[in-house]
C-alpha cells in the first residue's frame, strides 16, 4: 500500500506511487524523464506548508529535503543561489552569517524557498513587495527533461512567469536571490480600538516600514504590529527568554485549549475569542530582522486569504464583520491585515497594484466551509485574488479576468507542458487543464478530506 503524504494542515493528502528523494538537478531531470517514460505525473513538495492541493502529487512525488544547499553566495553584491529545498528558517541565519538578510518575509519561515516563491508567500510593507521580487535567476527542469535558465535577460517571458510558477512550469532547482545588508528591525506591538485601527489603517501602512494588525471579529480591539528598519549594528534589545517562552506558551498552548474549549462547546467561541484579544500583549523589542518576522505557529487551522486593491482595504473588512454579526458565526481566530506594494510578475496576487492581504482562517476542528465562502464572496466584490497556498474554491473562468496575463501564462504552460506532467487536480481547476492531459495515463492516487 502507498504510503500517505499529508499537508501541514491536513486538509490534503496524496498517495503518490513513487516518492523519491533528489539531490541534484541531475536527479531531478532523471526522475522527470523516467515519469514522462512512464506516463505519470510530477509533484516536488517542500515543507507542506500549502494549504491548497498545489503540491499534491497524484504520481511521482519528489521530495526536496536531501536537496538544500547554498551553490554561491556573493557578500559583495548581495547574490545568492539555493538549491530548490532550502527551507527558510536554515537560509536565514546563514545568510546572518555572511552579513546578510532576506529583504521581506512573512510571518512563518518553515516554507522552502521554491515553495514559498512558486505560490506567491508575501509580508507586509507598503513599499515593498513578495518574496519573489527578490528573485534575479531560476534554474528549473522542464517536462521534456531539459534543464534551463531564466532571468530579466535570460528567457524573460518564462521568468516573468515562473517566480509565481505554482509548479506548473516546470521544477525549480535553483534559485538566485538579491538579499541585502543584515538589517534590524524595532518592533512594536500594541492594542488598539479596532474603530481607530480602520481609520488610521491606511496612515500607519505608509508610515511604517512594516505595519500589520490582527482583528478577533467578536473583539473591539485590534493588535498592531509596526516594524521600522535600523542598521544591522544597531545595538539589540530582543525578547527576554522567560517572556518568550511565556509568550509562546500563551499563544500555542493557551490558545489551543481556548479552541478546543470553543469546539467543544460553540457557546464559548465569542468570550474565548474576545479573552484572547485581551490577552494580546504590547510590547517593543529589537532583533535581527529574521528572528522578528516570523512567529511559531502550533496551533492548526484552515485557511484563506485574499489581496484587494489596498485601498479597498477599510471596506472590505467592515463587510466581512457585518456578516459574521448577521450570521451569527462564531470565528476563533483573527483576521490578519497586511500591505503590499505592486509587482509586474505574471500571477502575483499583487500584479500591477498595491495590496491589501486579508487573511481569515478557522480552528482545523471546527466548521468552516459557510464563513470561508462568505469571505470569498465578499472579497471577490472588491476585486480579490486568492493566494495560491491557501484555501479558495475559485476555478480557471472566474480567475482569468482578476489577472491581465492569466492568459499568456496558461499558454506558456500549454508550450511547455502540453500533456500536463506537472498537473494535478488543483492546477486542472485554477488553470485548466493542459491540452493533451486527456492522453496522459494515470497512476497513483490522491485525495482531500
Amino acid at each position: 500500500m502507498n504510503s500517505v503524504w499529508r499537508n501541514w494542515a491536513g486538509n490534503e493528502e496524496a498517495r503518490p506511487s513513487r516518492v523519491l528523494h533528489p539531490t541534484s538537478t541531475e536527479d531531478v531531470a532523471t526522475a522527470v524523464k523516467d515519469a514522462v517514460r512512464d506516463g505519470l505525473r510530477v509533484k516536488a513538495i517542500g515543507s507542506g506548508h500549502s494549504f491548497t492541493g498545489a503540491a499534491v502529487a497524484p504520481d511521482v512525488q519528489l521530495r526536496l529535503d536531501c536537496f538544500d544547499g547554498v551553490t554561491s553566495l556573493d557578500a559583495e553584491t548581495g547574490l545568492v543561489t539555493v538549491e530548490a529545498g532550502m527551507p527558510l528558517w536554515k537560509l536565514n541565519p546563514l545568510l546572518a552569517a555572511h552579513g546578510l538578510a532576506l529583504e521581506n518575509m512573512g510571518d512563518i519561515d518553515r516554507q522552502t524557498v521554491t515553495g514559498a516563491v512558486s505560490t506567491g508567500t508575501h509580508g507586509t510593507g507598503a513599499r515593498l513587495g513578495g518574496i519573489a521580487t527578490q528573485i534575479r535567476a531560476l534554474e528549473l527542469v522542464l517536462a521534456d527533461g531539459s534543464v534551463v535558465s531564466c532571468s530579466p535577460t535570460e528567457r524573460p517571458e518564462l521568468f516573468a512567469a515562473a517566480r509565481v510558477g505554482l509548479g506548473a512550469l516546470g521544477v525549480i532547482t535553483r534559485v538566485t536571490l538579491q538579499t541585502v545588508p543584515l538589517f534590524a528591525i524595532h518592533a512594536h506591538d500594541t492594542a488598539m480600538p479596532v474603530a481607530e485601527t480602520l481609520e488610521r489603517a491606511q496612515e500607519l501602512a505608509d508610515a511604517n516600514d512594516h505595519f500589520e494588525f490582527f482583528w478577533f471579529p467578536h473583539s473591539t480591539t485590534a493588535l498592531t504590529r509596526r516594524f521600522r528598519r535600523l542598521p544591522g549594528d544597531t545595538p539589540l534589545r530582543p525578547i527576554g527568554e522567560f517572556a518568550r517562552r511565556f509568550d509562546e506558551t500563551l499563544t500555542n498552548v493557551g490558545f489551543e485549549a481556548l479552541n478546543r474549549v470553543g469546539t467543544r462547546f460553540p457557546g464559548l467561541v465569542r468570550p474565548s475569542a474576545r479573552l484572547a484579544a485581551r490577552l494580546m500583549s504590547s510590547r517593543e523589542w529589537t532583533d535581527h530582522s529574521y528572528k522578528v518576522f516570523p512567529s511559531p505557529r502550533e496551533v492548526r487551522f484552515h485557511e484563506g486569504e485574499f489581496a484587494i486593491p489596498r485601498e479597498h482595504a477599510v471596506d472590505a473588512l467592515r463587510a466581512i464583520k457585518r456578516w459574521i454579526d448577521e450570521h451569527d458565526e462564531r470565528v476563533s481566530f483573527p483576521l490578519e491585515v497586511r500591505f503590499s506594494a505592486g509587482d509586474d510578475i505574471w500571477l502575483s496576487t499583487a500584479n500591477g497594484r498595491d495590496s491589501c492581504y486579508i487573511a481569515f482562517h478557522q480552528y482545523h476542528r471546527m466548521p468552516y466551509q459557510r464563513y470561508f465562502t462568505a469571505c470569498q464572496d465578499i472579497l471577490a466584490g472588491f476585486g480579490g485574488r486568492p493566494h495560491w497556498g491557501k484555501m479558495h474554491d475559485l476555478d480557471a473562468g472566474l480567475l482569468r479576468p482578476r489577472y491581465d496575463r492569466f492568459d499568456d501564462f496558461v499558454a506558456l504552460r500549454d508550450r511547455l507542458d502540453p500533456t500536463g506532467v506537472f498537473g494535478n487536480p488543483y492546477l486542472d481547476r485554477v488553470l485548466g487543464a493542459a491540452p493533451g492531459a486527456a492522453s496522459r495515463r494515470s497512476g497513483g492516487h490522491q485525495g482531500s478530506r
